[in-house]
């Protein structure tokens, strides 16, 4: 593990800087926040090994910032040894992790320390619309949030995943048509109109990768592209470390990769899209004797049954998405894929002939080609990834938990509002998504 790119360095101390040891000590604080921040709950000595610090320096500061109410600590034990876990305090604040799919709603509510407390998720209807989802949204989260016994003044920040590309310059969905009722819609601001709370939005293929990144599958893959695999197909690109969004939020759009030049109409607007040969709506096509639709869930507890149409199905969409990845991985070389979404379920049966078609259209190199895993999160993946969004842009520090998080405006201490699409204007340029696409 390495600490995050917002870790702080430490001046250097001499005798014309008189200021130097206690700002020292200010950038050490600052370094296990942003460790505990970025990574979640770590023993003391992980704290060490992450942010280069001695053990004793470790051990001073966090308990300085538990007695400040910054930090709480507990006993565990690692490889039989006796440890001490620390991680955000309760008092730090919450943040929520919201993720509008084509075709369900999934909430989370969590403590700084990444820690849900509560999550929820409702079904959504095909022609769902931004306006009266947006309002059931603040009515579930307000309900969450009393039932641990506090309130939306508690709230830091929330995070938010749909189905679609989002253009950093304007915060509204990038292609329209992708997401019908959502277009035109500023989500950050409407949201946080509702709220009163600071929300961030992004496209759920990056918070997936995000959630995968950190806490999953990809873990420790500075080099690594998530696939989701649901009702549309999405990619979150992870290069460097970081979540890569391009230059108007349409990076790892897969789904969109034309593979047959006569093929189908997309419902983009284009022809023979991958959505339009491994899509839900392309996949229940080929089951027409059906007398209700059939959904994905359908086909891959069919496939498990052993039903040898149901296998063929997924099996031809795991060649379909394997000639497409070949193709992404030839442009930005991933060490590894994971695959998620609820096709995902479909395990080896959509794994193996995936890599088979991996292997034989991407271009060869000494290392082979990149490893292909399912997820580890599920189908929590970009709620999860939502989650350390806000955590990531709630500007979390060291001292006494910030005045930021508890105003009654919408915008945290030090950000001058009005902000465009739930970025943060005074993040460092190389932190920001809009510039070079870097961020998370």
């Amino acid at each position: 593990m390495v600490a995050s790119s917002g870790t702080i360095v430490a001046p250097v101390s001499s005798p014309r800087n008189p200021g130097s040891q206690s700002s020292l000590r200010e950038a050490n604080r600052a370094r296990i926040v942003d460790a505990i921040t970025h990574h979640g709950a770590l023993t003391q000595v992980e704290l060490a090994a992450v942010t280069g610090l001695s053990p004793a320096t470790v051990s001073n500061i966090v308990k300085e910032q538990a007695a400040a109410g910054v930090l709480a600590t507990t006993p565990t034990s690692r490889s039989g040894r006796r440890a001490v876990r620390v991680t955000l305090a309760r008092e730090m604040g919450l943040v929520v992790g919201l993720h509008v799919s084509n075709r369900q709603l999934r909430v989370a509510l969590a403590d700084a320390g990444h820690q849900v407390l509560v999550e929820r998720m409702l079904p959504l209807a095909r022609d769902h619309r931004a306006d009266s989802e947006l309002d059931r949204v603040v009515l579930l989260i307000q309900d969450m949030a009393e039932s641990v016994g506090t309130g939306l003044d508690e709230v830091l920040a929330v995070g938010v995943g749909l189905a679609a590309p989002i253009d950093p310059g304007t915060g509204l969905i990038a292609t329209r048509g992708l997401m019908r009722g959502w277009d035109g819609v500023p989500v950050a601001d409407e949201l946080e109109t509702r709220l009163r709370r600071p929300v961030f939005v992004d496209n759920e293929a990056n918070l997936g990768a995000l959630g995968e990144y950190r806490m999953g599958a990809a873990q420790g893959v500075r080099q690594a592209a998530y696939l989701r695999v649901s009702h549309g197909v999405g990619a979150g690109l992870i290069i460097d470390g970081r979540v890569y969004r391009g230059g108007s939020g349409k990076a790892g759009e897969i789904g969109h990769l034309t593979l047959d030049e006569q093929g189908q109409v997309c419902r983009c607007g284009n022809r023979g899209c991958l959505e339009t040969l491994v899509g839900a709506a392309a996949l229940a096509a080929k089951f027409p004797g059906s007398h209700t639709q059939v959904k994905l869930r359908d086909i891959v507890l069919r496939a498990n049954a052993g039903d040898a149409a149901a296998r063929r199905v997924i099996a031809d969409a795991g060649r379909h998405l394997g000639v497409a990845l070949a193709g992404l991985s030839n442009l930005v070389d991933p060490h590894r894929i994971v695959v998620g979404g609820e096709l995902a379920e479909a395990d080896e049966m959509l794994l193996s002939p995936l890599r088979h078609a991996l292997e034989r259209s991407t271009l060869a190199t000494a290392s082979g080609v990149p490893d292909v895993v399912k997820g580890e999160l599920g189908e929590r993946a970009e709620v999860l990834g939502a989650v350390l969004y806000a955590i990531d842009l709630a500007h979390i520090t060291a001292g006494r938990p910030s005045d930021a998080a508890r105003t009654t405006g919408p915008y945290p201490m030090g950000i001058a509002g009005p902000r465009i699409s739930g970025i943060v204007p005074d993040l460092a340029p190389e932190n920001a998504p809009d510039r070079g696409g870097l961020a998370s």
